[in-house]
């Protein structure tokens, strides 16, 4: 998957969050979208993955040379971030279930070795709400890096992870990192370590009016 950015601008009532962004990515590369708390680095992530819309400017998509449309963009994109949320009243096993009618797991892996590669073995048949921040993050990680999908968004993938979950989440996204475009919006360097290229979403700030 190849996205290009073209004069690309987001604001909020009147307040631009970035602004005049042009930028590929290009497939088969890993990015780092890079700014402090509160700079864009998540909204361009969810303008990018269409769950939000852009103030201005152009958003395309190209997978195997065809264009890609915006409505079936969802089709081959997966995205985690912290607030997202998890069907909490299912199982394991059923939350797997439902996620992969819609979007199938990598090289036809199942939900079961899906589980086994996410450590969870032992709550299969546990509800989703019981379950501590960090299983819920490494679940959202799994179903995201697992499934079979060209554009991977981690927007700040190792929230809620102790240092055991950070390095899993290293090994397993260096694992699935072939063949696709990743797109990491971080400010914490082992979030994004593997990535090849970095973009600063505060070269695209906007000083407000009066400085």
């Amino acid at each position: 998957m190849q996205v290009k950015l073209k004069g690309l601008g987001k604001r909020y009532n009147y307040e631009w969050i970035f602004r005049n962004l042009t930028y590929t990515f290009e497939a088969g590369t890993a990015y780092a979208v890079l700014g402090h708390n509160g700079s864009g680095k998540s909204t361009l992530l969810t303008i990018m993955a269409g769950h939000n819309l852009a103030s201005e400017g152009q958003l395309s998509y190209r997978l195997d040379g065809k264009t890609v449309e915006h409505d079936h963009v969802y089709r081959y994109l997966s995205l985690t971030a912290p607030y997202l949320e998890l069907v909490e009243e299912f199982t394991l096993l059923e939350m797997l279930d439902f996620h992969t009618r819609f979007k199938p797991l990598r090289h036809q892996l199942s939900t079961l070795a899906l589980i086994d590669r996410m450590g969870l073995q032992r709550s299969k048949h546990k509800f989703v709400k019981d379950f501590s921040s960090g299983m819920k993050q490494r679940l959202k990680l799994g179903l995201a890096i697992y499934s079979d999908s060209s554009l991977l968004l981690l927007d700040e993938p190792t929230t809620n992870l102790d240092q055991e979950g950070v390095a899993w989440y290293q090994e397993h996204v260096a694992q699935n990192k072939e063949g696709r475009l990743i797109i990491v919006g971080s400010n914490i360097h082992h979030e994004y370590s593997f990535c090849d290229e970095q973009l600063r979403i505060s070269d695209y700030h906007v000083a407000p009016r009066g400085r």
